[in-house]
């Protein structure tokens, strides 16, 4: 999807700060980030919601989930971390290809980025 922004920096049209990728998924720091460590984990594959995942993605939705801690202890994380898939508009999507928020490393405030 040429309209994409997670699609066009899977191309490499736009740059990201990368901290992950293998074969199906890319984690690049969040650009506005809502706490001290705050990654995108996305697919490849575009994929515009949570809402658009079938049988089909059974596989990709897996390697997400499985990535996901694996980065956040890359990340230092070992303490826990939060996982966030807004999904519609309605709660916070904005870009409209399926992504994990990985967040950590919270202040003392107790702020965790986002609404529990």
């Amino acid at each position: 999807m040429t309209n994409c922004l997670f699609c066009r920096i899977v191309a490499g049209e736009i740059p990201a700060n990368k901290v992950y990728e293998d074969n199906q998924l890319i984690g690049f720091w969040d650009i506005a980030p809502k706490a001290p460590v705050h990654v995108l984990l996305i697919p490849k594959q575009h994929v515009s919601s949570l809402y658009h995942m079938d049988d089909s993605n059974q596989g990709l939705i897996q390697a997400m989930i499985g990535a996901a801690p694996v980065l956040a202890k890359q990340l230092g994380l070992s303490d826990g971390f939060r996982l966030i898939a807004n999904t519609g508009e309605a709660c916070g999507q904005t870009v409209h290809h399926v992504h994990f928020h990985i967040l950590g490393n919270f202040t003392d405030s107790g702020d965790t980025g986002f609404p529990a």
